[in-house]
Protein backbone atom coordinates (compact mmCIF):
# COMPACT_ATOMS: atom_id res chain seq x y z
CA UNK A 1 0.00 0.00 0.00
CA UNK A 2 2.72 2.32 0.95
CA UNK A 3 4.83 1.53 -2.09
CA UNK A 4 1.69 2.01 -4.26
CA UNK A 5 1.15 5.21 -3.08
CA UNK A 6 4.88 6.45 -3.17
CA UNK A 7 4.95 5.25 -6.79
CA UNK A 8 1.89 7.62 -7.38
CA UNK A 9 3.12 10.26 -6.01
CA UNK A 10 6.27 9.93 -8.35
CA UNK A 11 4.54 9.88 -11.02
CA UNK A 12 2.54 12.77 -10.05
CA UNK A 13 6.10 14.83 -9.35
CA UNK A 14 7.61 13.43 -13.23
CA UNK A 15 3.99 14.49 -15.01
CA UNK A 16 4.19 17.66 -12.92
CA UNK A 17 8.18 18.29 -13.81
CA UNK A 18 7.31 16.99 -17.38
CA UNK A 19 4.52 19.63 -17.81
CA UNK A 20 6.90 22.49 -16.64
CA UNK A 21 9.59 21.46 -19.06
CA UNK A 22 8.01 21.35 -21.54
CA UNK A 23 6.03 24.90 -21.16
CA UNK A 24 9.37 26.36 -20.63
CA UNK A 25 10.52 24.96 -23.62
CA UNK A 26 7.15 26.49 -25.42
CA UNK A 27 7.53 30.08 -24.45
CA UNK A 28 11.67 29.71 -25.47
CA UNK A 29 10.49 28.82 -28.59
CA UNK A 30 7.92 31.32 -29.02
CA UNK A 31 10.19 34.25 -28.00
CA UNK A 32 12.79 33.06 -30.47
CA UNK A 33 10.50 32.93 -33.07
CA UNK A 34 8.82 36.36 -32.19
CA UNK A 35 12.06 37.79 -32.38
CA UNK A 36 13.72 36.49 -35.14
CA UNK A 37 10.08 37.62 -37.36
CA UNK A 38 11.06 41.61 -36.33
CA UNK A 39 14.31 40.95 -38.65
CA UNK A 40 11.88 39.15 -41.91
CA UNK A 41 10.63 40.77 -44.71
CA UNK A 42 11.72 42.94 -47.64
CA UNK A 43 13.29 45.96 -45.75
CA UNK A 44 16.46 44.80 -44.48
CA UNK A 45 16.37 45.44 -40.35
CA UNK A 46 19.53 44.90 -38.53
CA UNK A 47 20.63 44.54 -35.04
CA UNK A 48 23.68 46.36 -35.25
CA UNK A 49 21.40 49.27 -37.30
CA UNK A 50 18.83 49.36 -34.59
CA UNK A 51 21.43 49.41 -31.76
CA UNK A 52 23.40 52.21 -33.70
CA UNK A 53 20.16 53.89 -34.20
CA UNK A 54 18.61 54.14 -37.82
CA UNK A 55 15.97 56.25 -38.02
CA UNK A 56 14.24 54.04 -41.20
CA UNK A 57 14.93 51.14 -39.35
CA UNK A 58 13.62 52.09 -36.41
CA UNK A 59 10.56 53.51 -38.20
CA UNK A 60 9.97 50.40 -39.92
CA UNK A 61 10.66 48.12 -36.54
CA UNK A 62 8.29 50.15 -34.31
CA UNK A 63 5.00 50.41 -37.12
CA UNK A 64 5.26 47.13 -38.69
CA UNK A 65 7.73 44.42 -37.72
CA UNK A 66 6.86 45.24 -33.96
CA UNK A 67 3.23 45.14 -34.20
CA UNK A 68 3.30 41.96 -36.69
CA UNK A 69 5.82 40.36 -34.20
CA UNK A 70 2.74 41.12 -31.46
CA UNK A 71 -0.27 39.77 -33.11
CA UNK A 72 1.75 36.60 -33.88
CA UNK A 73 2.44 35.74 -30.45
CA UNK A 74 -0.44 36.85 -28.84
CA UNK A 75 -3.27 36.44 -31.16
CA UNK A 76 -1.77 32.58 -31.78
CA UNK A 77 -1.73 32.34 -28.38
CA UNK A 78 -5.42 33.60 -28.02
CA UNK A 79 -6.61 31.17 -31.26
CA UNK A 80 -4.76 27.96 -29.18
CA UNK A 81 -6.38 28.54 -25.70
CA UNK A 82 -10.25 29.75 -27.47
CA UNK A 83 -10.00 25.89 -29.49
CA UNK A 84 -8.68 24.23 -25.83
CA UNK A 85 -11.81 26.05 -24.63
CA UNK A 86 -14.17 25.19 -27.51
CA UNK A 87 -13.14 21.24 -27.86
CA UNK A 88 -13.74 21.27 -23.82
CA UNK A 89 -17.00 22.75 -23.52
CA UNK A 90 -18.61 20.91 -26.89
CA UNK A 91 -16.75 17.81 -26.14
CA UNK A 92 -16.10 17.75 -29.48
CA UNK A 93 -12.45 17.30 -30.50
CA UNK A 94 -13.11 18.60 -33.80
CA UNK A 95 -14.49 22.36 -32.58
CA UNK A 96 -13.46 25.58 -33.48
CA UNK A 97 -14.44 28.61 -34.26
CA UNK A 98 -16.48 27.92 -37.11
CA UNK A 99 -18.11 25.67 -35.10
CA UNK A 100 -20.61 29.28 -33.87
CA UNK A 101 -20.29 31.63 -36.59
CA UNK A 102 -17.41 33.23 -35.74
CA UNK A 103 -15.25 32.67 -39.08
CA UNK A 104 -18.05 33.20 -41.05
CA UNK A 105 -19.58 36.88 -39.34
CA UNK A 106 -16.25 38.03 -39.00
CA UNK A 107 -15.98 37.51 -43.36
CA UNK A 108 -19.39 38.91 -43.56
CA UNK A 109 -18.38 42.18 -41.95
CA UNK A 110 -15.09 42.17 -43.04
CA UNK A 111 -16.78 42.44 -46.62
CA UNK A 112 -19.49 44.67 -45.38
CA UNK A 113 -16.40 47.38 -44.02
CA UNK A 114 -14.74 46.73 -47.86
CA UNK A 115 -17.75 47.86 -49.95
CA UNK A 116 -19.42 50.42 -47.73
CA UNK A 117 -16.87 51.71 -45.50
CA UNK A 118 -12.80 53.37 -45.70
CA UNK A 119 -9.72 52.20 -44.37
CA UNK A 120 -8.23 49.31 -42.57
CA UNK A 121 -9.22 50.22 -39.12
CA UNK A 122 -13.11 50.47 -40.34
CA UNK A 123 -13.11 47.00 -41.97
CA UNK A 124 -11.60 45.38 -38.31
CA UNK A 125 -14.29 46.92 -36.69
CA UNK A 126 -16.87 45.80 -39.48
CA UNK A 127 -15.43 42.02 -38.91
CA UNK A 128 -15.46 42.02 -35.42
CA UNK A 129 -19.04 43.53 -34.77
CA UNK A 130 -19.77 40.88 -37.66
CA UNK A 131 -18.47 37.82 -35.70
CA UNK A 132 -19.84 39.01 -32.32
CA UNK A 133 -23.89 39.78 -33.95
CA UNK A 134 -23.51 36.19 -35.42
CA UNK A 135 -22.49 34.56 -31.78
CA UNK A 136 -24.75 36.57 -30.01
CA UNK A 137 -27.64 35.38 -32.48
CA UNK A 138 -26.28 32.11 -31.74
CA UNK A 139 -26.57 32.06 -28.35
CA UNK A 140 -30.10 33.81 -28.25
CA UNK A 141 -31.25 30.97 -30.43
CA UNK A 142 -30.01 28.30 -28.18
CA UNK A 143 -31.57 30.00 -25.32
CA UNK A 144 -34.87 29.32 -27.24
CA UNK A 145 -34.69 25.64 -27.48
CA UNK A 146 -35.92 23.33 -24.28
CA UNK A 147 -32.78 22.04 -23.68
CA UNK A 148 -30.35 24.61 -23.78
CA UNK A 149 -27.19 22.33 -24.22
CA UNK A 150 -23.91 22.18 -26.02
CA UNK A 151 -26.19 19.84 -29.43
CA UNK A 152 -28.62 23.48 -29.28
CA UNK A 153 -25.86 25.80 -29.91
CA UNK A 154 -24.07 23.78 -32.59
CA UNK A 155 -27.31 23.42 -34.41
CA UNK A 156 -27.48 26.97 -33.92
CA UNK A 157 -24.66 28.03 -35.04
CA UNK A 158 -24.88 25.96 -38.21
CA UNK A 159 -28.11 28.13 -39.16
CA UNK A 160 -26.38 31.17 -38.42
CA UNK A 161 -22.86 30.68 -40.14
CA UNK A 162 -25.11 29.66 -43.29
CA UNK A 163 -27.24 32.45 -42.70
CA UNK A 164 -23.61 34.63 -42.70
CA UNK A 165 -21.93 32.90 -45.37
CA UNK A 166 -25.56 33.89 -47.34
CA UNK A 167 -24.64 37.20 -46.79
CA UNK A 168 -21.30 36.95 -47.93
CA UNK A 169 -21.64 35.76 -51.30
CA UNK A 170 -24.46 38.09 -51.78
CA UNK A 171 -22.09 41.19 -50.90
CA UNK A 172 -19.26 39.49 -53.08
CA UNK A 173 -21.75 40.12 -56.45
CA UNK A 174 -21.82 43.55 -55.79
CA UNK A 175 -18.60 43.77 -55.31
CA UNK A 176 -15.95 45.10 -58.11
CA UNK A 177 -14.32 42.51 -59.64
CA UNK A 178 -11.37 43.82 -60.09
CA UNK A 179 -10.39 45.47 -56.50
CA UNK A 180 -13.62 45.30 -53.90
CA UNK A 181 -14.00 41.44 -54.89
CA UNK A 182 -9.31 40.88 -54.38
CA UNK A 183 -9.43 42.44 -51.34
CA UNK A 184 -12.56 40.68 -49.87
CA UNK A 185 -10.88 37.23 -50.76
CA UNK A 186 -7.99 38.15 -49.80
CA UNK A 187 -9.07 38.86 -46.45
CA UNK A 188 -10.94 35.77 -46.13
CA UNK A 189 -7.36 33.84 -46.42
CA UNK A 190 -5.87 35.41 -43.38
CA UNK A 191 -2.70 37.58 -43.32
CA UNK A 192 -0.92 40.10 -40.95
CA UNK A 193 0.04 41.97 -43.79
CA UNK A 194 -1.35 45.39 -43.23
CA UNK A 195 -1.35 45.30 -39.00
CA UNK A 196 0.04 48.76 -37.58
CA UNK A 197 0.89 49.11 -34.32
CA UNK A 198 -1.75 52.00 -34.26
CA UNK A 199 -4.98 49.86 -34.56
CA UNK A 200 -4.28 46.93 -32.56
CA UNK A 201 -4.29 48.60 -28.97
CA UNK A 202 -7.57 47.94 -28.08
CA UNK A 203 -7.38 44.36 -29.64
CA UNK A 204 -4.82 43.81 -27.61
CA UNK A 205 -6.36 44.58 -24.76
CA UNK A 206 -9.51 43.03 -25.01
CA UNK A 207 -7.64 40.00 -25.91
CA UNK A 208 -5.71 40.66 -22.40
CA UNK A 209 -8.56 40.74 -20.50
CA UNK A 210 -10.16 37.77 -22.08
CA UNK A 211 -7.87 35.35 -21.48
CA UNK A 212 -7.30 36.57 -17.80
CA UNK A 213 -10.73 35.75 -17.43
CA UNK A 214 -10.35 32.13 -19.02
CA UNK A 215 -7.50 31.28 -16.64
CA UNK A 216 -9.55 32.52 -14.21
CA UNK A 217 -12.53 30.34 -15.06
CA UNK A 218 -10.39 27.05 -15.68
CA UNK A 219 -11.66 24.77 -13.28
CA UNK A 220 -15.42 25.62 -14.57
CA UNK A 221 -14.48 25.26 -18.18
CA UNK A 222 -13.23 21.24 -17.90
CA UNK A 223 -16.30 21.06 -15.02
CA UNK A 224 -18.76 21.61 -17.97
CA UNK A 225 -16.85 18.79 -20.37
CA UNK A 226 -18.67 16.58 -17.43
CA UNK A 227 -22.52 15.61 -18.22
CA UNK A 228 -24.67 18.50 -17.07
CA UNK A 229 -25.86 16.65 -14.53
CA UNK A 230 -22.58 15.69 -12.96
CA UNK A 231 -21.43 19.65 -13.64
CA UNK A 232 -24.84 20.20 -11.71
CA UNK A 233 -24.00 18.08 -9.05
CA UNK A 234 -21.06 19.86 -8.08
CA UNK A 235 -22.18 23.33 -8.04
CA UNK A 236 -21.96 25.09 -11.29
CA UNK A 237 -24.70 26.70 -13.09
CA UNK A 238 -23.97 24.91 -16.55
CA UNK A 239 -26.08 26.69 -19.12
CA UNK A 240 -25.39 30.40 -17.70
CA UNK A 241 -21.86 28.97 -17.02
CA UNK A 242 -21.59 27.71 -21.36
CA UNK A 243 -23.11 30.50 -22.27
CA UNK A 244 -20.55 33.16 -20.48
CA UNK A 245 -17.28 31.03 -21.52
CA UNK A 246 -18.42 30.89 -24.96
CA UNK A 247 -18.75 34.27 -25.24
CA UNK A 248 -15.38 35.06 -23.66
CA UNK A 249 -13.35 32.90 -26.29
CA UNK A 250 -15.78 34.30 -29.04
CA UNK A 251 -14.43 37.73 -28.23
CA UNK A 252 -11.29 36.94 -27.74
CA UNK A 253 -11.30 35.13 -30.98
CA UNK A 254 -12.78 37.90 -32.77
CA UNK A 255 -10.36 40.66 -31.93
CA UNK A 256 -7.79 38.83 -33.31
CA UNK A 257 -9.66 37.37 -36.79
CA UNK A 258 -10.59 41.00 -37.07
CA UNK A 259 -7.17 41.96 -37.48
CA UNK A 260 -5.86 39.01 -39.04
CA UNK A 261 -8.87 37.55 -41.25
CA UNK A 262 -9.47 33.58 -41.21
CA UNK A 263 -6.50 31.69 -40.42
CA UNK A 264 -7.67 27.91 -40.41
CA UNK A 265 -6.66 24.69 -38.19
CA UNK A 266 -4.75 26.55 -35.77
CA UNK A 267 -7.73 26.45 -32.79
CA UNK A 268 -7.85 22.93 -33.79
CA UNK A 269 -4.09 21.92 -34.06
CA UNK A 270 -2.57 23.62 -31.16
CA UNK A 271 -5.22 22.02 -28.32
CA UNK A 272 -4.81 18.43 -30.06
CA UNK A 273 -0.57 18.89 -30.33
CA UNK A 274 -0.64 20.34 -26.29
CA UNK A 275 -2.48 17.02 -25.46
CA UNK A 276 -0.27 14.68 -27.24
CA UNK A 277 2.41 16.36 -25.34
CA UNK A 278 1.58 16.38 -21.77
CA UNK A 279 -1.12 13.45 -22.15
CA UNK A 280 -3.43 15.48 -19.81
CA UNK A 281 -6.77 18.23 -20.31
CA UNK A 282 -5.11 20.26 -17.38
CA UNK A 283 -4.04 23.85 -16.80
CA UNK A 284 -0.92 23.01 -18.35
CA UNK A 285 -2.53 21.89 -21.38
CA UNK A 286 -4.43 24.52 -21.37
CA UNK A 287 -1.59 26.62 -21.19
CA UNK A 288 0.39 24.68 -23.40
CA UNK A 289 -2.67 24.97 -26.50
CA UNK A 290 -1.69 28.64 -26.53
CA UNK A 291 2.53 28.75 -26.62
CA UNK A 292 1.87 26.16 -29.33
CA UNK A 293 -0.63 28.27 -31.07
CA UNK A 294 1.29 31.49 -31.17
CA UNK A 295 4.84 29.62 -32.69
CA UNK A 296 2.04 28.30 -35.18
CA UNK A 297 0.76 31.65 -36.23
CA UNK A 298 4.49 33.42 -36.25
CA UNK A 299 5.67 30.51 -37.83
CA UNK A 300 3.46 30.66 -40.92
CA UNK A 301 3.30 34.80 -40.89
CA UNK A 302 7.51 34.02 -41.11
CA UNK A 303 7.44 31.71 -44.08
CA UNK A 304 4.62 33.87 -45.55
CA UNK A 305 7.09 36.65 -45.81
CA UNK A 306 10.16 35.01 -46.82
CA UNK A 307 9.71 32.29 -48.79
CA UNK A 308 8.26 33.60 -52.20
CA UNK A 309 8.64 37.38 -53.69
CA UNK A 310 5.18 38.44 -52.88
CA UNK A 311 3.73 37.84 -49.39
CA UNK A 312 2.11 34.88 -49.36
CA UNK A 313 -1.58 34.23 -46.96
CA UNK A 314 -0.47 32.64 -43.15
CA UNK A 315 -3.63 30.08 -43.94
CA UNK A 316 -1.22 28.68 -46.53
CA UNK A 317 0.97 27.59 -44.00
CA UNK A 318 -0.84 26.21 -41.57
CA UNK A 319 -3.15 24.24 -43.63
CA UNK A 320 -0.40 22.69 -45.11
CA UNK A 321 0.64 21.77 -41.44
CA UNK A 322 -2.88 21.43 -40.38
CA UNK A 323 -4.66 18.86 -42.84
CA UNK A 324 -2.38 16.18 -42.56
CA UNK A 325 -2.34 16.15 -38.73
CA UNK A 326 -5.74 15.96 -38.87
CA UNK A 327 -5.91 12.75 -41.29
CA UNK A 328 -3.42 11.62 -39.01
CA UNK A 329 -6.00 12.47 -35.94
CA UNK A 330 -8.32 10.83 -37.92
CA UNK A 331 -6.43 7.38 -38.73
CA UNK A 332 -4.67 6.88 -35.16
CA UNK A 333 -6.16 3.92 -32.91
CA UNK A 334 -5.59 4.88 -29.51
CA UNK A 335 -7.16 8.60 -28.59
CA UNK A 336 -5.64 10.70 -26.96
CA UNK A 337 -6.89 11.25 -23.46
Amino acid sequence: MKHSMESTTNNKRKNKNKATITIILGAVILAALSIFSFFVGRYPLTLNGLLQGDDMQWRVFLTLRASRGIIGCIGGFVLGIAGFVYQTVFKNPLASPDIIGVSSGASAGAAFGILFLSGTMSVTISAFAGAICCVILVLLLSSLTYERDGKSIVLAGIAVHSLAQTALVCLKLTADPEKQLASIEYWIMGSLNGISIYSIGSNVILCAVCLLIMFLLYRQIIMLSLDDAEGQMLGVHVNQMRMLVLLIATLATSSVISMTGLISFISLLAPHGARMLLKNNRLSTMLLSGLIGGCLLTFGDILARSVCSTELPVSIFTSIVGAPFLIYLCIRRKPVK
